[in-house]
């Protein structure tokens, strides 16, 4: 398995705030390896992110772990929609942790709500100890909570190592405040990634007005099919739009990203993983 990045140590060492970290969040294989060559340190591996991502084949994981050597969290959540899941549901996301874990996942990705809206804490600590060793994210099932804050120290109390958020904003940018407020809140207990709508442009300022040391980003571009002959009368998914549209993360995107938190970084006396 390979090295996982700094992230919050048990027994009383704290966070490491002295890093930045990118993650890139990918569903194909041609995307990972575009991440790793663009410099991210971590990729987050999906499939469907249209539907904000569900669990991966294992084939897919199997093929992005043999092919690329930066840290890969495997998204565990089993279709798209709420984050308040059936016993067989649950299940299932067991099932998957284990499954990743086998194929050499660093970490898993994944929340678990109450019917109350609140994190399942029960749940969430059983999903943590059986994904151990391997790190926990808790996703942004955390911005459709009624408590950011009380979310924050839920997913503290079942032993996550970070949470990814925006806020409770649709992006990162609109809710830089709350992002802010839970840096300070956690207070090196674990570890607010902020997502949502970064890029290189932003990344500077959001770093300077939440101290966050983590990012997420997706930066896909909307590309068209190369199919040459198209059958608009039929539509193999919801979306009709969306029968010959790909999206395609470029390098130069990811290698901008990441000059835009190094420097940011360097601002702040601080560095990167690299």
């Amino acid at each position: 398995m390979h090295a996982s990045a700094p992230a919050l140590r048990r027994g009383g060492i704290r966070w490491d705030c002295k890093v930045m970290v990118v993650e890139i969040c990918v569903d194909s294989l041609e995307a990972a390896i575009t991440a790793a060559k663009g410099g991210a340190e971590r990729i987050e591996l999906c499939s469907d992110l249209t539907e904000g991502g569900i669990t991966p084949s294992a084939g897919l994981l199997q093929m992005v772990r043999a092919a690329v050597p930066i840290d890969v969290f495997v998204m565990i959540r089993p279709r798209g929609g709420d984050s308040c899941y059936s016993a067989r549901e649950l299940e299932t996301m067991e099932a998957d942790i284990a499954v990743a874990k086998r194929l050499g996942a660093n970490g898993v990705v994944f929340g678990v709500l109450q019917s109350d809206g609140h994190v399942d804490v029960a749940r969430t600590e059983r999903f943590v100890k059986l994904a151990a060793p391997v790190e926990v994210t808790f996703h942004r099932a955390i911005d459709m909570t009624p408590d950011l804050e009380r979310a924050c120290e839920d997913a503290i109390t079942a032993g996550a190592h970070r949470i990814l958020t925006s806020g409770g904003k649709q992006t990162a940018r609109l809710g830089a405040e709350q992002i802010a407020r839970l840096v300070k809140r956690a207070d090196g207990r674990l570890g607010v990634m902020a997502a949502s709508g970064i890029n290189a442009n932003n990344a500077a300022e959001l770093i300077r007005a939440t101290g966050v040391r983590e990012l997420h980003a997706s930066l896909r571009r909307r590309t068209a099919s190369p199919l040459q002959y198209r059958n608009g009368g039929v539509s193999m998914g919801a979306r009709r739009d969306s029968e010959f549209v790909r999206y395609e993360l470029m390098e130069d995107d990811v290698r901008a990203l990441r000059r835009a938190a190094d420097a940011a970084a360097a601002a702040n006396g601080e560095r990167s993983i690299k």
